[in-house]
């Protein structure tokens, strides 16, 4: 029997709309995605846990117009349309200096900027694997705000780092497109659902 706790444990409908019911979408409606809908999502998904609270996750919004024909030149072949005609286009990237917030996120353990300061290979991998584990909190967070997402790491990150991150170093990661609805009109919109593994095929007692 599972055990108890007193946390209020979701509803089937509401795991569902983040997760069974839901689909990586292609092709979006052309409706206009407000900042503040992003910006409301990450804000609760930066409560999620991550080592050491780093929140090494940065974003950049690319808008329609002549910053998303930048971005959609470093995208893979397959993934340039979609990029081009979504409403809302994230790079998710890392900052190499997340260690400099450190005394104000973790304080806990002082010193950490130092520690980190010559470190920079570990900087990296920490950044990387923290900033992906952001990016999960991050898509099911756009979801619960009435979002639908594509996540894409089909990209040229080298050259996305060039066209939007040279004042800030960033190093990216992925993209998402994101929009309200899939393109009703577009057969391709949304894939059929694809098969899952089951709990017993990846998991192991030991």
């Amino acid at each position: 029997m599972p055990a108890q706790t007193a946390v209020k444990v979701l509803d089937r409908e509401t795991r569902g709309a983040l997760f069974a019911q839901r689909h990586t979408t292609n092709t979006f409606t052309d409706a206009f995605v407000d900042v503040s809908i992003i910006k409301a999502a990450y804000d609760d998904a930066r409560f999620a846990p991550v080592s050491m609270n780093s929140q090494p996750l940065r974003l950049t919004l690319v808008e329609p117009g002549a910053s998303r024909d930048k971005l959609v030149e470093h995208m893979m072949r397959g993934n340039k349309d979609t990029t081009a005609a979504a409403p809302m286009s994230l790079v998710i990237a890392y900052d190499l200096n997340w260690h400099h917030h450190m005394g104000e996120l973790f304080p806990a353990v002082p010193g950490l900027q130092d520690t980190f300061e010559d470190k920079v290979e570990n900087r990296h991998s920490m950044g990387r694997d923290n900033t992906f584990i952001q990016l999960g909190y991050f898509l099911l967070a756009l979801r619960a705000h009435g979002l639908e997402v594509g996540p894409m790491t089909g990209i040229d990150a080298a050259g996305i780092d060039r066209a939007f991150h040279t004042s800030t170093g960033w190093n990216t990661i992925a993209v998402v497109n994101v929009g309200h609805e899939p393109n009703p009109d577009d057969e391709r919109a949304q894939s059929p659902r694809g098969h899952r593994l089951d709990f017993d095929q990846i998991s192991q007692g030991v």
